[in-house]
Order: C-alpha cells, then structure tokens, then sequence
C-alpha cells in the first residue's frame, strides 16, 4: 500500500531531472567542480548529485577539487565505480498496520486511520524524498463530549432550557455512534477585582441589590462537575443543580476554563480512543492574555492543571488568562476539537478565532440556547468532514512539501488539507523532505504527523547521511603523503608548511615558469587576482566578505543576487556566483516561494482559475479580474453565473451551494434585498436568470472601492401572471369584428371609387353625344310622312344616347 511516488505523479520532480541533465551537460554549471570541496564530506555538501572519487590515482596532481563531481563525470574521468563515494536518502517502513473500517467493537483499541504508523528516512542534505501517507476516518468511532457552559447572569434563560438536554443529545449523537459519553462543567471569570464585585457584601451573593435576579451563587473561574461518562441521566441531574452566577464586566474567563478542561485529562476523563468534543456555550467575548494585569496578575499561564480537591480552578487569582497560542498547543496537544457555541452577536469574533486555533469550529447559539443540540450535531459532522494534517517537533534544518490528494483523486500542491469528506472516504498526502544542512555527526532526530484532533500518528525518525565510507581508512603520516600529512578518502591533507597534492613542496617555493597553471587561461591573472600561485597551486586570499576558493580562486559564497540586502534572500547558499535555492524556493536571488496554498481560492481552484500563482501570490490574466486569489471580477463571463449560486443559496436556500456550511464558506459577500432593482449604474453588472418555476431573477454585482463585493438583489423572483380566459375570449370577438367592419370600410370605398369614375366617363360621354346632334354641319333631322315615323324615330334617338335625353 505504501511506496515512494514515482515522478510521473510529480512534474516538478521530473523538472528537478531534467535540469540536472541540463547542468551535467552545459560547460561551465558544473557546481560540484566549481565549489570549495577539499575533503569527501565538503564535496557531498555542495550539491545532492556530487560525487567524490577515493581512487588514489586518479586526477592531475595539480587540480585539489577535482575528485568532486557528477558521477557520471567521475567514471569517464578514470574512476572505477566501486571508488565512488555517493551516498543516496532512502526510506524504509518500521510499522505499517493497515487502515481499519469500523470505530467501535471489541476492536477499537486497535483502530487505526492512519498509515503507515513509523518511518525512518536516511537523507543526504539537498536529496529529497517523498513518501506517502494515507488517512480515513473510520465510522463508528467513540465520542467524548464535554459540555462547557458559561453561567454568567445573562445566561439564565439557556441553563433553563439544557436541564434535560444529556438525554436528548445522547439519543441524536447515537445515531452517529454507538460508543458515546458526556460531561459536564461551568465557567464565570476570575473572582477579583475589576473582573467581578469583591465588596464584602457581593462575596456570598454577588447579585445582592439586582432587582431582576437578586439571588445567585458567589463568582467562580472553573467548576468541573460531572466527568465523562455514558450515564446520560447524572448530566441532567448536575445541570438541575446549578444556579447562575454574576461577573462585573462584559468579557468571560471562558479561555481559563477551556484550558484546564485540555489539560486535566485524568479529572475529565478523557479517553485516549475516542474523538474529544468541548462544547463551549456563551453569549459574550472572552478575556485574553494580557488583560489579567488589569488584575495585578503578572505570571503568564503556565498551561498546567490546577483543579483542587473540590475540581475548581486554584489559580484563578494567581495566573494570566491563556493566550491564543497556548490555548491552542493544549488543545492540539491532547487530540481535542473545540466548538464555540455563541451568539450571532458575537459569530464573527470567534469565527476570527477559529484560524488562530487549529481544530476549532464556530457555531450560531440562539439566545435561549434551544438548538443546542442541532448545532453540536452540524459541528460534529462538519468536523469528520475534515482532515488536515498537523507536524509536531519539525526539525529547522529540515524543509517539508506537502500535496494533498483528496476523494477526486486530483493533487493538490501545496496543500495539507482535504474537507467534504464522506465517512470512511481515504485520502493521501505526498509529503516531500529534504535537509537543508548537516547537524553534529551522530545527531538523529524526529519528527511527529497527525491528523488534528485524531489520537494517531507517523513518527518519522531521520538519520543524516554526511559521511563518507572512506574516512573510517584515514591514516597520518602516510608514505602516501611523504610522511607530511594525512591520507584520507583518496588525497593528502598536509601538515602546516607542506603543500602539493602528495605534500611534496614547502610553503614559500615559487618555480616562475609554472605559473601558467595558477591561471585559468591565457592572458587572465594568476589564481584571478585573488591568491598567490604555491607549488603549482594558488592560495586563495581571505576576505571578510566570504570565502574565496576554487582551482584559480575563481569563485567565492558572497558575490550573489540579495533580495532586500540579504544574500540569496536567506533561501539558498552562494555558489560561486549563483544562488543554489533551497526546496521551495526559485529566481535569480531565491525570493520566489514555490508554495501554492495563499493561491487557493475558496472554491479550491488555484488563483479561481483566472490566473497563476507566482512566488506565492496570484497574478490575474483574465481581464477585469482583482483580489487577493483573482476572486473578483465583475466583468468576466462567468461573473454571473458565480454570484447566482450565492444568491440561490443564501436568499432562498437552493441551488447547488444549498447546503449551509458550503455556502457560508463560498459566499462572504454582501446581499442587499430590494423591492426595485436600479439599473442606471454603469458600475455595475446586471444579470438575469430563469429560476426553477420559471421566474425570473434580477440582480446586480458591483465592487466597492474598499475592495468588497456587493450583490443587491430583488426579494422575490418576477412570476409573470396568467391571462383571464374571459378577457381572452373578449379580446379575440373584438378583434375579429373589429376585423370585419375595417374589411366592409374597404370594400364599400373601393365600390364608391369605381362608381364614381364609371359616372365620370358617362358624364364625358354624353358630354360629346350632344356635340354631336348641336354642331354636326352635315347632319340633318329626317321629317317623317306620317306620325308613328316620327315616334319610331324619336326613340332610335333615345336608343342610340343611351336613353338619356
């Protein structure tokens, strides 16, 4: 199950290959060459891929640094491979159980959700070496919660309201597990002066003179009453017993208590297989560290248990309250997920709080305190969701790299962190080491990951590889050096006054002809002008700025890019001329972070998919997008389609975001409801969608000059109204008499058009008939011989006019 990830998974290892080949090939970036090595263990310092050659006979007399180099150099040098001195990091498994399935059961002892559980790596410095570790939260798994309630004044109406909440919290957290316990504890503030009333006549009843409550029990810091145990019914009988009481100002000594309810772990009762839930229910702000000394309290917290025989907190008015960071390590330290139950007055506060203190939660607590339950449950199911993973005890000299690879299968560099998980889902963390130097010969040291809040564990035991093989055959005064000096690992180191490659010449000797091997080429100075040529050799000249060294004392560690005036920005070492980076770090002067994680956007995309990440920070390249990881962009296509899921789930509870810790996590933005949305502002982008009952939705996007965004939307979708069928019918009557009387308009204007120029050529015609029988010279009426002639003929006349006379 467990193996080293092969570099396919990772493209910056096969980068880290490729450029490897690329300084073995290129004259001139030989790193190892160029350095200051004169012994084995020098040489495997100056970069992973170095190599020393032990073989006595091998390389030119003259050349001190030339047995360190790349391997394969070595051997077509004349190195027999087995006097090859090139230590590698490895790894290998000590306990590797496998992963478990199921919490609860004869079994749960053994449960295991992580894996491996214990490692140990060999690494040579610059080597790096990746393993994987594979977490699943098992189902089923034990619970301890204890319930931490404020009892301060204002707090009467929730205590009314929790007298019977142990069996009605049992019954609900049993259906997420069969193997469950409760306890039970209270807070006020410190008993002293400005924090609580201390007159003599508050000491028994600090509520004395309040009419609306008059009576109450004395102030107290911490009170454990009921420790951990499956018997739900004593909780109810200790929450019956209890009685408020009164501090005299705003803040609670709730982090007091939240402490010792860490850290007495005997008292409590805290199981060491089991998650541990500490509910913390208040309805105000708590005091921090620092403010004791309002009090007079001057000592820190020392973060230890002091419950009395009585299991109240003696130190109330001894010590400062906890600071953030201590409370944290504690609550870290024994495996204990914190939930703030608090008002919304107060959400923000504590939800600030929550990424100062790993493995906390923020959850809303009505006033009354009567969903209590509920809001355990949510916070309970928000917290196996998770998984991010904690190192404990990390070593300085070593650098970690961490990708995460979550239910998709997708990596995701730089992250340690997976979220919406499933019951039982696995996943897996590459996690990259490498040592940045070497320590004291025979130092080990270790190192410690675990899941927050989860009681398992990788222990990581590292060894480092700094030494050579050959030094255990170190003689002195060896023949081998003219009885001047000290054979070890294939060359001589002399003795003062001796110089050569087998100590054969004394200081001082100078042969003039010679010379030309102390420069590196024709015409350039001896040993570069920073050394004097001894023996056929040049001695580099101290500097107070570095070291000056290589074969012609042309190179040093401090003539390197500084960013800020500190050298290779304090992330890589000065290798004649050039920054060599450590693990994680690029560019010419190393200020460029590799870590991606300040990138992630809230929708877990790198720079919100709208651009790159880039020494650490986004670099938009979609046009119109800003933000710290791109995230704004009121112009971009998707602008719309992004703010409508917002808007769907936090205005109507729907959509695909519609689920409440989505959404509140995804959507920060501000909606502004309207009855009318104003659409006249030409900084803002206005969108429309169809919802599902085929309404539509108006809203606009705009960004304010403080860098927030601002979403006004209407209050309700626009639905448009169906038609009055009898207003329907009307309409269309209407229309097709209204049809009607237009089409006999017409019709009656055509026929009065024609009639009227029909008339018109009557009139012309008739006009000339009477030209005709008026002004016709050659016409002459006939006389009839006898009457009826003269009728006949009349009315031939009437014929031929048209019978119109």
């Amino acid at each position: 199950m467990w193996k080293p990830c092969p570099f396919t998974r990772h493209p910056a290892l096969l980068v880290y290959i490729v450029l490897e080949i690329f300084i073995h090939s290129v004259k001139g970036l030989n790193v190892c060459m160029s350095g200051s090595a004169t012994s084995c263990e020098e040489c495997l310092l100056i970069h992973p891929s170095c190599a020393w050659c032990v073989q006595e006979d091998f390389g030119q007399a003259r050349t001190l640094n030339s047995r360190c180099d790349f391997s394969q150099n070595l051997q077509k040098r004349g190195c027999d491979v087995p006097f090859i001195e090139n230590p590698r990091s490895g790894s290998s498994l000590l306990r590797s159980k496998p992963l478990s399935s199921k919490g609860s059961g004869v079994t749960q002892y053994d449960v295991i959700q992580i894996y491996p559980q214990k490692i140990s790596l060999s690494l040579r410095p610059g080597d790096q070496i990746s393993f994987e570790v594979q977490v699943r939260p098992v189902e089923d798994y034990p619970v301890d919660l204890y319930y931490l309630m404020d009892l301060s004044l204002s707090m009467k109406d929730d205590l009314d309201t929790i007298r019977n909440l142990g069996t009605k919290l049992a019954e609900e957290m049993r259906k997420l597990t069969s193997n469950f316990r409760l306890g039970f504890g209270s807070s006020v503030d410190k008993n002293i002066s400005p924090f609580s009333y201390t007159a003599p006549k508050y000491q028994d009843n600090p509520c004395n003179g309040y009419k609306l409550f008059p009576n109450c029990v004395p102030t107290f810091g911490f009170r454990h009453l009921l420790s951990l145990t499956d018997k739900v019914d004593r909780f109810n009988e200790e929450v019956q017993k209890q009685m408020v009481s009164r501090n005299r100002d705003a803040p609670e000594g709730g982090f007091d208590a939240i402490l010792q309810a860490a850290v007495c772990k005997e008292k409590i009762g805290w199981r060491k297989e089991a998650y541990h839930l500490l509910v913390f229910a208040t309805d105000d702000v708590p005091h921090l560290a620092l403010d004791g000394k309002l009090g007079g309290l001057v000592h820190p917290h020392d973060g230890q248990c002091h419950l009395n025989d009585k299991n109240e907190y003696s130190a109330a008015d001894k010590m400062d309250y906890p600071s953030l960071a201590l409370l944290g390590e504690k609550l870290a330290e024994n495996n204990i997920f914190l939930i703030f139950a608090v008002t919304k007055r107060h959400y923000v506060l504590y939800k600030n709080l929550t990424a100062l203190i790993p493995g906390t939660t923020v959850e809303i607590l009505d006033q009354d305190s009567k969903n209590i339950i509920q809001l355990i449950v949510n916070a309970y199911n928000n917290i196996r969701s998770k998984v991010e993973l904690s190192v404990w005890d990390h070593p300085e000299d070593l650098s970690l790299a961490f990708t995460a690879t979550c239910q998709d299968g997708q990596p995701l560099t730089g992250l340690r962190k997976c979220a919406d998980l499933k019951i039982g889902d696995t996943v897996s963390f590459n996690i990259t080491v490498d040592a940045r130097g070497c320590p004291p010969k025979g130092t080990r040291k270790s190192f410690t990951m675990r899941p927050v809040g989860f009681k398992d564990r990788l222990e990581v035991s590292v060894d480092y590889r700094c030494d050579c093989s050959c030094t255990y055959y170190t003689k002195t005064n060896s023949s081998r050096c003219n009885s001047a000096g000290t054979y070890s690992c294939g060359m001589c180191r002399c003795e003062p006054g001796y110089l050569g490659a087998r100590c054969e010449c004394e200081e001082g000797e100078v042969d003039h002809q010679h010379l030309s091997a102390c420069r590196e080429a024709e015409g350039k100075q001896v040993c570069s002008g920073r050394g004097e040529c001894s023996c056929n050799q040049c001695l580099c000249y101290e500097s107070e700025f570095g070291k000056i060294y290589g074969t012609f004392c042309e190179c040093d560690d401090f003539s390197c890019a500084r960013h800020k005036g500190i050298l290779c920005s304090g992330h890589g070492e000065c290798h004649c001329g050039e920054c060599k980076c450590h693990a994680g770090y690029i560019g010419d002067n190393c200020n460029c972070s590799t870590e991606t994680a300040s990138c992630v956007s809230d929708d877990g995309k790198i720079c919100s998919g709208r651009g790159s990440c880039v020494c650490g920070r986004c670099q938009c390249t979609e046009p119109g997008a800003f933000g710290d990881t791109c995230e704004k962009c009121p112009t971009c296509p998707d602008a719309c389609g992004t703010k409508r899921e917002c808007i769907e789930c936090r205005l109507f509870n729907t959509g695909r975001l519609a689920d409440n810790q989505t959404c509140q996590r995804m959507c920060k933005d501000e909606i502004i409801t309207v009855e009318t949305l104003k659409t006249d502002d030409s900084n803002t982008v206005q969108c429309v969608y169809k919802t599902e009952n085929d309404c539509v939705m108006k809203f606009t996007y705009s960004e304010h000059a403080n860098g927030q965004s601002v979403l006004t939307a209407l209050k309700e979708p626009e639905c448009a109204v169906a038609p009055n069928a009898m207003t329907v019918l009307l309409a269309v009557v209407g229309s097709i008499l209204l049809m009607g009387i237009v089409l006999l308009a017409l019709w009656k204007l055509v026929i009065t058009i024609h009639d009227r120029r029909e008339f018109s050529r009557f009139q012309s015609a008739r006009s000339r008939a009477r030209y005709e029988m008026a002004s016709n010279p050659v016409y002459k009426q006939s006389i009839p011989s006898h009457p009826m002639e003269t009728v006949f003929h009349m009315h031939s006349i009437k014929s031929c006019n048209g019978g119109v006379h």
